[in-house]
């Protein structure tokens, strides 16, 4: 008999994180234009699996996968068209209950302000710097989503 204890289930790795928004085009561009790379065309997503998984029958859902350039986790866009989607917050502030935001680094944090500015989105707050080794700033995207873009100083 085999006395010894296996190890605990635990988490491997970071897969994705997922965001599901009512303008999937938007949405897709606006994560491009920030730098991310999208993974292969939007694809529909239906049947016993999705019905399963997320306890919703009969649901269809479009998602685009993006991720930045340096690999790593992706960042999954979804766009119900079976139910349609749930309407939350239009502009929901950092102490909402949720997800607060999707954080991403860049190597200039002025520059990338100043085009998503471009694109007609805005700086929630201002530019913080955090122990003389980080600047943040939180930007408002599409259908209110908050994504944190942040600058190592030091």
């Amino acid at each position: 008999m085999n006395t010894e204890k296996s190890a605990p289930p635990q988490v491997r790795s970071f897969d994705h994180v997922g965001i599901t928004v009512a303008d999937l085009d938007a949405a897709t561009a606006f994560f491009a234009s920030l730098g991310l790379e999208v993974l292969g065309e939007p694809m529909a997503v239906e049947g016993e699996f999705l019905d399963t998984v997320i306890g919703i029958p009969g649901s269809r859902t479009r998602i685009v996968m993006l991720r930045a350039p340096s690999g790593g986790t992706t960042l999954e866009l979804s766009r119900f068209t079976r139910p349609d989607h749930e309407p939350g917050s239009a502009a929901p502030m950092a102490n909402e209950l949720g997800i607060r935001n999707v954080a991403f680094m860049v190597d200039d944090l002025d520059a990338m302000i100043q085009r998503v500015e471009a694109d007609g989105y805005a700086v929630i707050g201002g530019v913080g710097e955090w122990q003389h080794a980080i600047r943040m700033a939180y930007v408002r995207g599409p259908e209110g989503i908050i994504v944190s873009l942040a600058e190592s100083i030091g």
